[in-house]
């Protein structure tokens, strides 16, 4: 996790950037919110009590083109009066008009974030069930959005998405004549040659999981608003709902890093991946005869980047957290394990 923080000066610059648009009344006080190993959120406050959220790239270096908040904060902007819960984008700043990078002011939605447990009064069978229903409902809402009249055609190319995803991500851990590292090329090969037609073009999410999302307390069971647009397209809705699948953990299985942010929904009361699935196919009347592979895809695409993030750790120039092979191992596992594939091969030593 960065330790990047608001100098004194920043702090003061932020407070008068947002005085001037009637978001903040004198000093403002910020803190860090959740552990992400992406982008940096912060809730600011006032001496009055008046909170927002501001969100920020993480530090250089970055790969070319992601991280972008004013991207980001359009998409969410264009959700408002949706059926999806989203926070009110107040005002972006461009890079250097308050600190050396973009980034934007968002209304801050209180409730809590579950993780690793269900707080109270979210701790009863009936309102985990609940929450997991809202939680598919609210991906089959998304994807229900009309994404041209919103204004988001531009951000996606939902054509020929499944293949390009796949040769884009690919590259990332690729050797210099194409080839994935050893023990990716099972499951990388399986991915290739099963790449589904695209069931539809949709916006998707990318990182849509319980952890993304602020719960109500006061309306046990319902949502207050979805995180992390950061990674948000046009593309196929089966990917966000495999991703989704993805990140609930089956008791009969081994965690991966994802399913140990999610740990909560192991909890009496939370819908199977089977149900979740079965209730998302009933809302949208999709058919689920390739999920699967989106499953495999979103378990092999968290790989690849774990596996990104490791080599970047291991030259002195990412997040530690990543340095662990087991976590990219862990990842491959559950991709083979899913496509029906023997384990996945320990990887070379370095």
């Amino acid at each position: 996790m960065s330790d990047w923080d608001w100098s004194v000066e920043e702090r003061g610059r932020l407070a008068a950037f947002l005085e001037k648009r009637g978001l903040s009344s004198g000093e403002v006080t910020t803190q860090r919110i959740g552990d992400g190993h992406s982008n940096l959120t912060y809730l600011v406050s006032d001496s009055t009590g008046r909170q927002v959220v501001v969100r920020r790239p993480p530090p250089p270096p970055t790969p070319p083109g992601a991280h972008d908040m004013l991207r980001e904060a359009r998409l969410v902007g264009a959700l408002a009066g949706t059926p999806v819960p989203v926070a009110d984008v107040l005002a972006t700043a461009e890079a250097d008009e308050v600190i050396d990078v973009h980034f934007y002011v968002m209304s801050f939605a209180a409730g809590p974030v579950v993780t690793t447990e269900s707080p109270a009064p979210l701790d009863t069978p009936e309102v985990r069930r609940r929450i997991g229903e809202t939680l598919v409902d609210t991906l089959a809402d998304l994807h229900a959005v009309d994404w041209r009249a919103a204004g988001l055609a531009d951000i996606g190319k939902p054509e020929g998405f499944n293949a390009r995803h796949l040769k884009r991500m690919a590259r990332l851990v690729a050797d210099d004549d194409g080839k994935p590292p050893p023990h990716f090329a099972e499951i990388d090969a399986w991915l290739q040659v099963h790449v589904p037609a695209e069931s539809g073009a949709a916006i998707v999410h990318n990182d849509f999981r319980i952890g993304n999302v602020v719960l109500d307390a006061d309306r046990p069971g319902e949502i207050k608003a979805v995180l992390d647009w950061e990674l948000a397209t046009i593309g196929d809705p089966l990917f966000d709902l495999g991703y989704f699948l993805s990140s609930v953990p089956d008791p009969e299985e081994p965690l991966t890093p994802t399913e140990e942010l999610g740990t909560a929904m192991l909890e009496d009361g939370y819908p199977t991946r089977k149900e979740l699935a079965a209730r998302y196919a009933d809302r949208t009347g999709a058919d689920l005869g390739e999920l699967d592979w989106y499953t495999a895809l979103a378990l092999w695409k968290l790989a690849v980047l774990y596996e990104y993030g490791r080599r970047r750790a291991a030259r002195g120039v990412g997040d530690d957290y990543y340095a662990d092979q087991a976590l990219v191992q862990s990842f491959l596992d559950a991709a083979h394990h899913t496509a029906g594939l023997p384990p996945a091969p320990a990887p070379p030593e370095d």
